[in-house]
């Protein structure tokens, strides 16, 4: 894989793209008030062709959730102007990704085009380099562009384009040609939308979700992860069990024994190894066999849910691709082709990401071929679409994916007679219109099965799929109608996709305290996952569990307090009872080289949906930093899971044995828990509250003279602002009489004020 971006030019990449939005978010808005879209008529000016224009930018605001006032008939343009913005200015960037590459192809000829071959051909189009690039990248790759909409129909002033350009243009050629510049492209995009949400202190919801879960995976944190499932599930293959690995020395000997020779090979790094006590001190997986698993690697099902700009999707075709190309003799344009056809698979709650994910997917692909080949349809869907649409004008659809497809019954007076045919694809269009109904705030934690009534018909959505792709393709369609149909078809796609199981599921969850989120998210939570309602991060790991089945494995970058806070108790221990805990990594602070991530501690989890053997040992390593040490930044993490740092087994059954079943990298052993012989009767206090503590409202107003400082004490139940409602005399403001902090007979304990006692 080419080099990653260095930090230089990745603060000029982000700078880049931050005034980039500043830039075409404007250009839009003023695009979009002169077309009159947001008023409630047109400009007397305009002509036919900007009238229509507008009628179907105005739909396509309708379905991406823009409200219109039926009196006054204005319409905002906040979501149209958004996605209008990132549509313009990413397909100049897009275009550019490719030709540097040599990627950028004149579909009719099959010619690689340079930017400035490019310019050429558009003075003979009468139109600009960009535009004709990015009509070259559409019809290069259909299914990561939309094929047709008013969106990519708006001008921008020539003043915004030509500072678009230059901000383009600015950037050097090794931006273009770094392999991780399109993983950095979104996140970049969101920052400034992500640094207001988070001063605003406003609940996160569909607005915000996008920009506030939005973090960079690190690359050593996806090599891990997949290096300890795919990897150990090979190694178990390649060197024939136990008995074949007692010959090798070392790890590094087992991981070369392991490596893959195709494609111009593939080093599994990241790849543990352990002698386990229980079988003579013989070598294994330190993740265990996965002997679960298919046997081949065309039939394992990958699935990032939370795919964001496609960072485990790249590097699981990297993997699977070498992996097809040994097993099957494959030349690496089918392996190319195959693996995405057959294993890998993406979820994301936005639209743009999602649309970024696919293009560094294909972008990938043509780079491993050497060159553009034809690629199948990608299994990349945005989950996060609604249908903004009451469900009687949803099922006008229906009627007219039935016309298309000849599905019709005989009409008579009273309209037309339902047959087997119908029926089905009626109640279809019905569940994805229930399902889908809160998308943009749920997105891949969708459950299709549990979001219908009971014993609701379960949607077709393979057939539903194929039903909208041909409504899409009518020419001449109502501008309301179509839109709709292109949000439809989305929906069914992502449903294929949410309604399967996989062998390995793969991804960074997104992290998001409950205290934080909307409303609709916090009751969705408490009802689906009570067990791990306290963080959007610990939800996912009780939804993906769902996509697993019998055998699968998942395999999670996630906050770590979930291993032993006592809110996750129940979630803890149902999971060390019913499931197998592989191999867990403690990463602690540091772990991502991204200021956004300061203050997050992570863990690298691998948990498969079988029951664990009674003896099973899990594995442990730890990478973080105990208080009292310097800080373990990203890149020395990175080095220590290569080997440096140990690996530690414990029997997982022990875990439940653990107090609130904390799980802890090393066994407590037969030792005697402290609550066993002394009893705690006091926490954090002061020796003389009666003199030094008050509650605050028993302060009148001369009191505050003095100054108070408040304290913080534990509840006997869950209650709002519980244990906030002390204060403690510090000194008095005007005589400046000491109070607890420096009074007569006072000392201080530990160091710190909530630990001071008289």
């Amino acid at each position: 894989m080419p080099a990653s971006l260095p930090p230089d030019l990745r603060s000029r990449l982000d700078k880049t793209i931050r005034e980039a939005r500043r830039v075409a978010e404007a250009a839009a808005r003023d695009a979009l008030e002169a077309l009159a879209v947001d008023r409630g008529r047109f400009h007397e000016s305009m002509s036919l062709a900007d009238r229509g224009l507008r009628d179907r930018l105005r739909a396509r605001g309708r379905q991406l959730g823009d409200r219109r006032d039926p009196r006054m008939r204005t319409q905002e343009i906040g979501r149209l102007g958004h996605e209008v913005a990132y549509e313009y200015w990413h397909r100049m960037l897009f275009a550019h990704l490719l030709a540097e590459n040599g990627l950028l192809v004149e579909p009719e000829g099959g010619v690689a085009l340079s930017l400035e071959e490019c310019g050429e051909l558009a003075r003979e189009e009468d139109t600009d380099r960009w535009t004709l690039a990015g009509r070259f990248a559409a019809r290069m790759l259909p299914g990561v562009f939309r094929r047709r909409g008013p969106v990519h129909e708006v001008a921008f002033s020539p003043e915004a384009r030509l500072e678009l350009e230059r901000l383009l243009e600015s950037l050097p050629e090794a931006v273009f040609l770094a392999g991780d510049s399109l993983g950095w492209t979104y996140q970049f995009w969101q920052a400034s939308r992500k640094d207001q949400v988070n001063k605003s202190g406003v609940k996160i919801g569909a607005d915000e979700l996008p920009a506030v879960t939005q973090l960079f995976t690190e690359r050593y944190m996806v090599l891990f992860l997949f290096h300890n499932t795919i990897g150990a599930w090979r190694a178990a293959k390649a060197l024939g069990g136990s008995e074949d690995f007692g010959e090798h020395e070392t790890e590094e000997d087992l991981r070369r024994a392991v490596r893959i020779k195709a494609g111009g090979g593939y080093d599994f790094s990241y790849l543990r190894f352990v002698r386990d006590p229980d079988d003579g001190g013989k070598w294994r997986p330190a993740a265990g066999w996965f002997e679960n698993w298919p046997r081949t690697a065309a039939e394992l099902r990958v699935l990032d849910p939370c795919c964001g700009s496609g960072h485990f999707l790249v590097e699981g075709l990297e993997l699977l691709a070498r992996l097809r190309m040994e097993e099957e003799g494959l030349s690496v344009d089918d392996a190319v082709r195959r693996v995405l056809a057959e294993n890998l698979h993406g979820l994301e709650i936005d639209p743009r990401c999602a649309q970024i994910a696919a293009f560094n997917l294909a972008f990938t692909a043509w780079r491993l071929a050497g060159g553009p080949v034809d690629l199948p349809r990608l299994k990349v869907a945005c989950c996060g679409l609604a249908p903004n649409a009451v469900e009687s004008d949803w099922m006008a659809l229906a009627d007219e994916g039935e016309d298309a497809m000849g599905l019709q019954g005989e009409r008579d007076l009273f309209g037309a007679e339902p047959t087997l045919a119908t029926n089905p694809l009626q109640d279809s269009f019905t569940a994805l219109h229930k399902v889908f109904q809160d998308a943009p705030e749920l997105g891949s934690l969708i459950d299709p099965h549990r979001a219908l009534p009971p014993g609701f018909f379960s949607p077709d959505s393979s057939t539903t799929a194929k039903v909208l792709s041909s409504i899409v393709e009518r020419e001449n369609r109502h501008a309301e109608g179509f839109e709709r149909a292109v949000a439809a078809e989305g929906m069914a796609q992502a449903l294929q996709l949410l309604d399967q199981t996989y062998t390995l599921v793969v991804t960074n969850v997104p992290f998001l305290a409950r205290g934080k989120q909307s409303a609709v998210l916090r009751r969705f939570c408490e009802r689906n996952h009570s067990a791990a309602k306290g963080d959007l991060a610990t939800t996912f790991v009780s939804r993906i569990l769902r996509w697993l089945g019998k055998s699968g494995t998942s395999a999670l970058v996630a906050p770590q307090n979930w291993l032993f806070l006592t809110t996750y108790r129940r979630l803890r221990e149902e999971l060390l009872k019913k499931r197998t805990w592989n191999m867990f990594a403690r990463l602690g602070e540091h772990a991502f080289d991204d200021a956004q991530a300061a203050g997050g501690f992570a863990i690298l989890n691998l948990l498969s949906s079988d029951k664990a053997a009674k003896d099973w040992r899990m594995a442990g390593i730890d990478v973080s930093a105990t208080r009292d040490q310097s800080p373990i930044r990203a890149a020395e993490k990175d080095e220590l899971l290569k080997g440096a740092a140990p690996v530690e087994l414990t029997r997982q059954a022990s875990q439940l044995k653990n107090p609130d079943a904390v799980v802890l990298m090393r066994s407590i052993g037969d030792h005697a828990l402290l609550s066993a012989v002394a009893h705690g009767h006091q926490g954090i206090a002061t020796g003389d509250y009666p003199c030094f503590g008050r509650k605050f409202w028993e302060i009148g107003e001369s009191g505050w003279a003095c100054v108070w400082t408040p304290q913080q004490s534990t509840v006997q139940e869950t209650i709002h602002y519980g244990g906030r409602e002390h204060v403690l005399h510090e000194k008095d403001g005007k005589s400046g009489k000491e109070g607890l902090q420096r009074g007569e007979g006072v000392r201080v304990q530990g160091g710190g004020f909530g630990a001071i006692a008289a």
